[in-house]
């Protein structure tokens, strides 16, 4: 997986978001809210191909969380993010 590298956060009104616009006549434009830690693995994980493990890692160095607990957490975030389409296989 990889973090589509066309997104860019940018924080507006205390928010981190993501703007996405889509191309032709239609606006079909998208926003997107990051909270801040899926704003931190999006920061940590952005400039690399990486695996639910590599999420895994991250979140467990960084918080308070056991590995089960980081991989659910990692599942779900993989999950929303490819929704959004801010990770590409």
């Amino acid at each position: 997986m990889k973090i589509n590298s066309q997104m860019k956060v940018r924080k507006v009104a205390g928010e981190n978001i993501v703007i996405q616009q889509a191309n032709g006549t239609t606006d079909m434009t998208q926003v997107t809210s990051l909270n801040e830690t899926a704003l931190y693995l999006y920061d940590a994980l952005k400039e690399k191909n990486f695996a639910i493990d590599d999420i895994v890692q991250v979140l467990t160095e960084a918080y308070d969380v056991d590995e089960d607990t980081a991989r659910r957490d990692a599942t779900e975030w993989v999950a929303q993010m490819k929704q959004q389409a801010l990770i590409i296989d």
